[in-house]
C-alpha cells in the first residue's frame, strides 16, 4: 500500500500527542496514512506490551489511519545504529510515502529525540541506490521522502508552521485516551507518573490553544521543519 503520509514515533502514543489531528485532518481529505512505532513501550510504568497493542489498536481506529507497523525496538535502549536503520528504511520503501512525520528534535524523553536523528538519517539513506534492502523476497528501490516534518510534543520548541485542528480536537484527545493505562483514570491503581494525571491532558489542550491563537486558529499542532519549505507563489501562504 502506498502512503501519502507515514508517521515514526519512538512509542506507542507519541504520534497521539503529537499529531492526531492533523493526520485526521489529512485522511478526511483523502490522504493515505500509516504510523510505525519503533517500540512497543516496555519501559512505561503502567500496563504492558499486550495493552499497548489493544490500545494503539484503538487508537488507530478512531484516527482512521490505513496502517500500522511496531518495529518491536528496544524501548529505552534502541541505537542509532545500521540495523534499526535498515529496518526504517523498509518502511519507508514499502509504504512510499510523499511526507515523513517524526518526533521532535529534542524532548524529555531521551528517546524522542534519539528516533528524531534516527529516522531522519534513514529518510536521506533510503533514497540511495546503492544502499539494498529487500521486502517480502523482492529488492526494493531507492525513494526518499519529498518532505520531512517533526511534530512537537512535551518540551516548548517554536514551530516552523502550524496546522488548524480546531475541527478535530475532541477526536485527538479521544484517540490519546485510548492508552487509558497511560493517561487519566481516576479509578486506576498503577502507580502515578508525570502524563497520568488529568493536568497532563490539560496541558495537551493548552499547548494547542498555545500554537493556535497567534496564527487565527482555536487549536493547532506545530511541525518543524529540517529545511526551507518552498512555496510557489505569496499566495500559498495565506
Amino acid at each position: 500500500m502506498k502512503l501519502d503520509i507515514l508517521v515514526f514515533a519512538a512509542h506507542p502514543d507519541d504520534a497521539e500527542l503529537g499529531c492526531a489531528g492533523t493526520l485526521m485532518k489529512q485522511i478526511e481529505a483523502g490522504s493515505k496514512v500509516g504510523i510505525v512505532d519503533l517500540t512497543q513501550g516496555e519501559m512505561g510504568s503502567r500496563g504492558t506490551i499486550e495493552s499497548r497493542y489493544e490500545e494503539a489498536t484503538a487508537a488507530s481506529e478512531i484516527m482512521g489511519i490505513h496502517a500500522r507497523v511496531n518495529l518491536k525496538m528496544t524501548d529505552g535502549f534502541f541505537e542509532i545504529n545500521e540495523v534499526n536503520k535498515r529496518l526504517i528504511i523498509e518502511q519507508i520503501r514499502r509504504f512510499q510515502p510523499e511526507i515523513v512525520l517524526m518526533n521532535a528534535l529534542n524532548d524529555r524523553h531521551p528517546d524522542h529525540g534519539r528516533a528524531s536523528k534516527l529516522v531522519s538519517e534513514s529518510c536521506f539513506l533510503s533514497g540511495l541506490i546503492m544502499c539494498k534492502t529487500e521486502w517480502e523476497g523482492s529488492e526494493q528501490k531507492a525513494i526518499r521522502p519529498n518532505a520531512v516534518y517533526h511534530y512537537i510534543q512535551d518540551y516548548y520548541i517554536k514551530p516552523d508552521f502550524v496546522v488548524d485542528v480546531t475541527k478535530y480536537h475532541e477526536r485527538k484527545i479521544n484517540a490519546v485516551q485510548a492508552y487509558k493505562t497511560q493517561f487519566y483514570n481516576p479509578d486506576s491503581t498503577e502507580p502515578e507518573t508525570p502524563i497520568s494525571g488529568l493536568d497532563f491532558l490539560e496541558s495537551v489542550s493548552a499547548r494547542m490553544m498555545e500554537f493556535g491563537r497567534p496564527a487565527g486558529f482555536k487549536y493547532a499542532e506545530g511541525f518543524t521543519a529540517e529545511r526551507f519549505i518552498g512555496v510557489d507563489n505569496l499566495s500559498d501562504l495565506i
